[in-house]
């Protein structure tokens, strides 16, 4: 099957006065049609920037310095903004961590998902309403009839998650980018929001990319993991085969960091050090200051992602199968 989105070797730098700082640097992957990529690393690591790339939403002055980004096999990242507007919201739809930067608080719902969806398929008035109450139904809001001319601060910090998902689906985008979609809601309302972009996904034939740094998240909902560090995929793989069977001695010590309820121990695994400064991105592996297995390669020489064991890895000495992992 085709992939729906393909990144090919992504760059993405910011100009300043004392030089240009690359953020993404060569980011490669692709999203099967009906397929959830998470993508997870710690805060720094270039997630977030990866999706606004994808949406042509990068902060300024960032800009694609060079790679090619490919919706259905259309490249979209050199696409004029009228063009690449009209993809944003038919052909991708995001929902982003704070549901208020998403939402106008002068408006009602109703309204917001009204225009959306008027700006994107041929309805009228009357059926982009009922399309509307449709969706909002669909993600789970009660009594929609009477929510859909409510605004924003009427609904609860989940209820207006759900009303952006509902912003996101009105279109039927192919490819939904969701940035750390439950960071700011309770743990069970978390549960909540995640099966409903799974079934809401799953039933629209959508493609997700799930950018978070919760793990538990992650293993809920993903089909494949993409793991990045410093701006860089360090090991992309089958969710189970990354949780279990990682080959990265960062994505090991990311899964060591997670307590276990069936283990008995008294401290936590971590990870020594810090994330680098984008004006301070060691040569070789970015990874080597911190981790415990490097030599003399690892800071010489960049790795590439090559398959080690169950997953691909960017690693010169990959935990292997057994005492190592």
């Amino acid at each position: 099957m085709p992939a729906l989105l393909e990144v090919r070797h992504l760059r993405v730098e910011f100009p300043t006065r004392r030089g240009t700082l690359v953020a993404l640097d060569d980011v490669s992957f692709e999203i099967a049609p009906g397929e959830v990529l998470g993508v997870v690393g710690e805060s720094g690591a270039g997630k977030s920037l990866t999706g606004s790339a994808i949406i042509g939403l990068l902060p300024p002055p960032g800009r694609i310095a060079s790679g090619e980004i490919l919706l259905e096999g259309q490249r979209i990242d050199r696409l004029p903004p009228e063009a690449l507007r009209r993809v944003r919201g038919r052909r991708i739809g995001a929902v982003f961590q704070d549901p208020l930067t998403s939402l106008n608080p002068l408006y009602t719902v109703g309204r917001q998902l009204v225009e959306t969806i008027r700006a994107h398929l041929p309805l009228t008035e009357r059926q982009a309403r009922e399309r509307a109450i449709g969706l909002l139904r669909d993600t789970g809001i009660p009594a929609p009839e009477a929510r859909i001319d409510q605004y924003p601060h009427q609904f609860s910090g989940g209820m207006r998650q759900r009303v952006v998902i509902a912003l996101a689906l009105a279109a039927e985008p192919r490819l939904v980018v969701a940035d750390e979609p439950t960071t700011a809601l309770d743990v069970s309302v978390q549960a909540q929001i995640i099966t409903l972009l799974k079934r809401v996904c799953r039933e629209h034939g959508a493609a997700v990319m799930l950018v978070t740094h919760d793990m538990g998240v992650i293993a809920e909902t993903c089909d494949r993991v993409a793991v990045m560090y410093a701006g860089r995929m360090v090991e992309v793989g089958p969710v189970r085969e990354v949780i279990h069977r990682c080959a990265h001695p960062y994505t090991r010590g990311l899964m060591g960091s997670i307590p276990a309820m069936d283990e008995d121990r008294d401290r936590l695994l971590q990870i020594d050090g810090a994330m680098p400064r984008l004006d301070a991105i060691p040569g070789g592996c970015a990874f080597h200051p911190r981790c415990p297995r490097a030599v003399d390669e690892c800071r010489r020489d960049r790795p590439e992602l090559r398959p080690a064991a169950a997953t691909d890895a960017a690693c010169w000495r990959p935990l292997s199968e057994g005492a190592d992992a």
